[in-house]
């Protein structure tokens, strides 16, 4: 039996109990996910296994910014609750989630499902059922394609690692290598990477797929150590990141390393500690961990309220796209449907949540922020500049 959690923000909720008089209870039901008190958002992450970190991202994040709401009144005298289903980042149990939460009409919208190879599961089923889907954990833009259901909100891996190499190749280093995950998420950055050094007359020193469990570790030290590369690009994900970065510096001394803004959540950034020190990466939302606008200190004020005072890369990601999410059915009205809240989406253009702007104008594919910046680690695990 697979395992289903519901962030159901039940005090935030239990505020939203004397719902408006207008609000009809058999109109509510007619709608997916919709009842006179409440809105349900569905989502399938990886609560376990190698990518768990993702999933706790996003409960904590997304939960932390729907309690936010909720405490304020909600949206047009609705709680929002999200329902996560546990996939343990495994494609065809994200698919299989997905169909109960469409076959229950238990979800009004799906919110941040995680990873590559499960967004490309689950899209074709999106866009038949023509359910809205907002801000998938993914930057892959081989799932870019035009869907009008679908409403991504970070940049893309694309961007991403063209930033990085540009970088590092603006510093003078020659040999770069790729290290990448070896799936349809690495394989994509892999391509990328390929073509963005190619553009600079350049080649990959070394390309070393790890697998996804990190069962291949040594062999891949063994064959980037053989390179002899200047500096690697990870394409990596989750746990197995922590154990490559170690290895690394271990087995290739010396070697300068650069990460995607999915590389290394924030737990995994802390665990690192002193191993950590040097290593760079993207960020496709600020930091976190300084309140310097105002996006950031709404985001610490929800987490404290919740209970979580550490701050992650990945948990601010997470409440962004909850806001997203919560700013279309705002606009959707006060009987929200699937038709509505993708119009509603679809409209927000310039949308400035406190120093960081969603714009989703023109047609689609939907992309709401081309965000970048590059951070480096310090020995706490935090970024230093």
């Amino acid at each position: 039996m697979q395992r289903r959690q519901f962030v159901s923000l039940a005090s935030g909720v239990a505020a939203l109990s004397a719902a408006p008089a207008f609000i009809s209870s058999a109109a509510a039901q007619e709608v997916p996910g919709l009842s006179a008190k409440s809105v349900t958002i569905g989502c399938s992450a990886a609560m376990s296994g190698p990518l768990v970190s993702f999933g706790n991202d996003i409960s904590q994040g997304a939960g932390a910014a729907f309690a936010q709401i909720n405490a304020q009144g909600g949206v047009h005298g609705r709680g929002i609750q999200l329902q996560m289903m546990d996939d343990a980042y495994v494609p065809d149990r994200t698919l299989s989630n997905v169909k109960q939460i469409l076959g229950n009409g238990s979800a009004l919208a799906l919110l941040s499902c995680v990873g590559t190879p499960n967004n490309t599961a689950i899209l074709p089923l999106i866009d038949e059922a023509g359910i809205p889907y907002v801000a998938p954990v993914t930057g892959a833009s081989s799932l870019r394609k035009g869907s009008r259901n679908v409403f991504h909100v970070r940049a893309s891996y694309t961007d991403e690692v063209q930033r990085l190499i540009k970088r590092l190749a603006g510093m003078g280093l020659k040999g770069i290598g790729v290290v990448y995950q070896d799936n349809g998420y690495g394989k994509e950055a892999l391509a990328d990477a390929q073509r963005t050094l190619d553009s600079l007359g350049m080649k990959p020193a070394v390309e070393a797929a790890v697998a996804t469990n990190g069962s291949n570790l040594n062999e891949v030290f063994t064959k980037v150590a053989a390179g002899r590369p200047s500096a690697v690009l990870l394409a990596t994900a989750g746990a197995v990141s922590v154990d490559l970065v170690r290895g690394m510096k271990k087995h290739v001394p010396g070697v300068l390393m650069a990460g995607l803004s999915v590389t290394m959540p924030g737990d995994a950034q802390l665990k690192l500690g002193d191993d950590g020190s040097g290593l760079a990466l993207t960020m496709i939302v600020p930091d976190p961990n300084r309140p310097r606008i105002q996006l950031v200190r709404d985001y610490q004020a929800a987490m404290r309220a919740k209970g979580h005072n550490e701050f992650s890369q990945g948990s601010l990601e997470a409440y962004v796209n909850a806001r997203v999410l919560a700013e279309g059915l705002e606009r959707a009205g006060k009987d929200p449907s699937p038709a509505k809240l993708r119009t509603a989406l679809a409209s927000i253009k310039n949308w400035d949540l406190g120093g960081f702007v969603v714009d989703y104008s023109g047609t689609a594919p939907y992309v709401g922020s081309r965000f970048i910046d590059l951070g480096v680690l310090g020995n706490t695990g935090r970024f230093i500049g």
